[in-house]
């Protein structure tokens, strides 16, 4: 499940609730560099997978995010293989890739407690890159061939977008496109996931041979269990049920 609130107690309630993996969002959540931080420390002793999402495909901002201590990675608005080819760059050091170093700085190396951290890092570290947008799905099979790419996560939201059928993720040229990439993906060896919050476009996805689906976030299980438990106590006039403030 997504972790979007930017609350160090939500990840840790969120990490003990039984999930595989915890996803700490930064691009479309509250987050820098100090949130994150705390949150991989509140959720470090529970079992389950921490990753983290940067905000963008950014050099300067991986180096950040894996100095932190973040292993696992998902790259937003991966379209093209050099694309793919940059993120897996930013996350190793030289000679493989351009990750600065600054390990006796970093939380990653433990401040260079952990023994050979430069030489061994890039066993730490997982890339996981998004396909997102119509020319990423033509470019699917050549995303997940890039060396050092270990799986790819297809998100339909952004995709319906650029398809033209914005906020209809379970438009079936939109399906259409996301099981297309499932096979590419699939066919390169790699790992697969998928954004699906509906229960039925989860379980069909799984169906079609994902790996790893994301099923719910934290703001919207509170958003949407909060509005129910008002609609069972709260008369429902119409300032009620819109829930914006009449200053909106």
């Amino acid at each position: 499940m997504w972790v979007c609130s930017g609350s160090p107690l939500v990840a840790e309630l969120c990490a003990g609730a039984g999930f595989d993996w915890t996803f700490i969002d930064a691009e479309h959540s509250p987050n820098g560099l100090e949130s994150v931080l705390a949150q991989l420390q509140a959720v470090r002793g529970y079992p389950t997978v921490a990753v983290v999402r940067p905000p963008a495909n950014d050099t300067v901002l991986i180096k950040q995010y894996l100095d932190l201590g973040a292993q696992t990675l998902i790259i937003p608005m991966v379209h093209t293989a050099a694309d793919a080819e940059a993120a897996v760059a930013a996350a190793h050091y030289p000679p493989r890739g351009v990750r600065g170093v600054g390990s006796a700085l970093a939380r990653s190396a433990r401040w260079n407690r952990i023994p050979e951290y430069l030489n061994r890092a890039s066993e730490t570290v997982t890339m996981i890159v998004q396909i997102e947008s119509g020319e990423a799905v033509a470019n699917a099979a050549q995303i997940a061939a890039v060396d050092g790419v270990d799986g790819v996560f297809i998100g339909p939201s952004d995709l319906a977008a650029s398809m033209g059928v914005i906020g209809q993720q379970d438009h079936p040229d939109v399906v259409a496109a996301v099981e297309e990439s499932i096979r590419a993906v699939k066919a390169a060896g790699k790992f697969v996931g998928v954004n699906a919050f509906g229960e039925a476009s989860a379980r069909h996805y799984m169906d079609a041979g994902v790996d790893f689906v994301g099923v719910g976030a934290d703001v919207a299980l509170l958003a949407r269990g909060s509005e129910a438990l008002a609609a069972r106590f709260v008369p429902q006039d119409a300032g009620h049920s819109a829930g914006i403030p009449a200053s909106y």
